[in-house]
């Protein structure tokens, strides 16, 4: 009797461990499959984002919810030919120090070890392999949990840090290192195509948009307003020139010239945000598309960079230069405007500002208020 009950118990155990031996095996196989998808969702949602900025932060909300970690940061170059990773100014979950300067050179040593790997590694093992110097500790005073190299092409494009884990363990297992590896060479031809891009858009002088892929990003964002039920995101147009720009270039010579563009170019920067979109219109001419902004707020912006401007002094050979804009504003209405004619309100509020003594701004007759 008791040697039949003990086969019986046996039988039952062992069905019993082949049944978990199988569900661990049916988790596990779907867990891959969830995987897979996201991974595709990931790839779908990169390739959608081609400007640089919204790139980066999508890159750290995927990676920060694909890994689980409180925190993400990237290093890239600013340019192609650049010899420094920098430290990009969308990141999250890190105590950033304004006395420290994020930047390291390709050709040191953490590059190097960095390159070694598609997967990463950990600070403890990184400082077990190279010697810490300033930069080291500079970047690891931020308390990374794991550097995870950016490689496309087989060109490391940046490396990015991961914040604390929300899990009590630091250390990724060989299967999150797979999907950390997956994850990273997504983002890194991304982040390449998205550099190749900005290279074949923008003005190398002033580092704007080029006026032909500003006609391009207007008319996308004219499309999805026109289709959005709501039509409360509106946008508007500025239009500025730097007044007498002949008379300074043949005063001063056109080195003198150049540098005045360049510091136009970067005070608009300045006086805009991520979301809108400078360009270099034409000689000394620029055009600015702010996002969601009806006309009052885009006289307030054109009214902040005329006067920033206008304090600002440029030195050239030890001589102190002063310029002045005049702006032109149109908003759009939601009445189906074409982008160029949108343009071409603002171009015309613009001369408006010259007719009346140009260092000023001037909104479209179509936008000031009926009656």
């Amino acid at each position: 009797m008791k040697t039949g009950s003990n086969e019986k118990l046996l039988k039952k155990a062992l069905h019993a461990g082949n049944c978990k031996k199988y569900t661990d095996k049916i988790f596990h196989q779907e867990k891959e499959i969830f995987d897979l998808k996201q991974l595709l969702q990931i790839s779908k949602s990169l390739n959608s984002v081609l400007e640089f900025d919204r790139l980066i932060e999508a890159i750290l909300y995927i990676v920060m919810a694909q890994l689980k970690t409180l925190g993400a940061a990237i290093f890239t170059k600013k340019s192609f030919d650049d010899n420094n990773f920098v430290l990009n100014r969308d990141h999250y979950g890190f105590d950033i120090s304004r006395d420290i300067q994020y930047s390291i050179n390709t050709d040191h040593p953490l590059i190097s070890f960095l390159n070694k790997s598609n997967s990463g590694f950990t600070p403890d093992e990184i400082g077990k392999n190279i010697k810490t110097d300033k930069i080291i500790e500079d970047l690891f005073s931020l308390r990374p949990s794991f550097l995870i190299p950016l490689k496309a092409k087989n060109r490391m494009v940046g490396f990015l840090l991961l914040g604390e884990r929300m899990e009590n363990s630091h250390k990724f297992t060989d299967y999150e290192k797979n999907i950390i590896e997956n994850i990273a060479s997504l983002a890194a031809i991304a982040i390449n195509n998205s550099q190749l891009l900005e290279m074949t858009t923008t003005d190398i002088m002033t580092h704007l948009k080029l006026k032909h892929y500003f006609f391009t990003l207007l008319m996308e964002r004219l499309d999805i307003i026109n289709s959005s039920k709501t039509k409360e995101e509106t946008l508007s147009i500025l239009m500025i020139d730097i007044d007498f720009f002949k008379k300074i270039n043949d005063t001063y010579g056109h080195s003198a010239g150049d540098i005045i563009l360049e510091e136009t170019a970067r005070i608009i920067k300045s006086c805009t945000r991520s979301a809108d979109t400078a360009a270099r219109y034409g000689g000394e001419e620029f055009v600015v598309m702010l996002s969601n902004t009806p006309a009052n707020d885009a006289m307030a912006i054109a009214e902040r960079i005329r006067k920033s401007i206008e304090r600002n002094v440029i030195l050239y050979n030890d001589k102190q230069i002063k310029i002045t804009v005049s702006t032109g504003v149109s908003s759009y209405n939601f009445d189906l405007e074409p982008a160029k004619s949108l343009v071409d309100r603002a171009d015309k509020a613009l001369y408006e500002s010259k007719q009346n003594g140009r260092n000023c701004v001037t909104l479209s007759e179509n936008n000031l208020p009926k009656g």
